[in-house]
């Protein structure tokens, strides 16, 4: 498989590889790049919504997203988008999805649909590089931790996005998250340690409030946004990305307003983590 890094920690561009046929080894190939290098891009693919679907089945599991609108003839599939009049977009924050879930999604493979000129950059940041960067002292306190995550505060009736002007096209106010996980988890395909906070989702570490939590949390947080940790997806018509949610953060730019922009998800279904 031909692919270059984004950055050196972090991201990988794939050449010649057509998605809509790609299986055995070289799909084997492909998920490996992925749990490792964190997320990445193909471009100038042309995949229908079946052929979309079909991928993320031949790569395992779909876990149905409870909070995007949905495709009508295709419900494994979001729509993420904000409107050329809206101000808010999706996942404007750092974060790692679907960590407020008991068995956190693996992924997602997410399919550039409508653009605006320039602006909406998805950047990522790599969780096992950030790990390896801390102090021995700070891993040495961290080791054994637990922390919990919910999305309750996000998505809810009165949650952040219910006061902006996306709140309308969200569903799942009524949905109830929570779990707790290890801060420092291992890959369940690498094996790698990996740091296993974010700023949207993680609320507190298990035996201390939030606000005596938030100290080392945001150590935990700056640690992992240095620039030398980071990527940048730049997207253009054609453009699929994969990326795994266990090995990075991301983070969707919202410097395009007057302009729409749609993109399609399926969300991959990951495994327990552990410690």
């Amino acid at each position: 498989m031909d692919w270059q890094p984004m950055a050196d920690k972090v991201g990988a561009e794939v050449r010649g590889v057509d998605l809509a046929t790609i299986n055995g080894e070289d799909l084997y190939a492909l998920k490996q790049l992925v749990y490792d290098r964190g997320v990445v891009v193909l471009r100038d693919q042309s995949l229908s919504p079946e052929e979309h679907i079909a991928l993320a089945e031949r790569w395992g599991g779909i876990d149905i997203n409870n909070y995007f609108p949905l495709q009508d003839e295709y419900p494994q599939i979001a729509i993420v988008r904000k409107a050329a009049d809206q101000q808010t977009n999706i996942g404007g924050a750092w974060h790692t999805d679907h960590s407020y879930d008991q068995v956190p999604a693996m992924g997602s493979i997410l399919v550039a649909r409508t653009l605006p000129p320039s602006g909406g950059d998805t950047h990522f940041a790599h969780m096992g590089a950030a790990y390896d960067s801390l102090s021995d002292d700070l891993k040495a306190e961290i080791e054994g931790l637990q922390a919990f995550h919910t999305a309750d505060h996000v998505y809810k009736a009165d949650g952040i996005y219910a006061h902006t002007d996306i709140g309308k096209d969200l569903r799942g106010h009524d949905v109830k998250t929570g779990a707790f996980h290890p801060v420092v988890i291992r890959h369940p395909q690498t094996g790698r340690k990996l740091l296993y906070v974010n700023g949207s989702f993680t609320i507190h570490f298990v035996g201390k409030t939030r606000e005596e939590s938030l100290p080392l949390l945001q150590r935990l947080l700056d640690a992992a946004l240095t620039a030398d940790n980071q990527c940048k997806v730049v997207w253009r018509p054609g453009t699929v990305a994969i990326w795994d949610n266990r090995t990075t953060w991301h983070n969707a730019m919202n410097d395009y307003h007057g302009y729409a922009r749609e993109m399609h998800r399926i969300t991959l279904s990951g495994d327990a983590l552990a410690a």
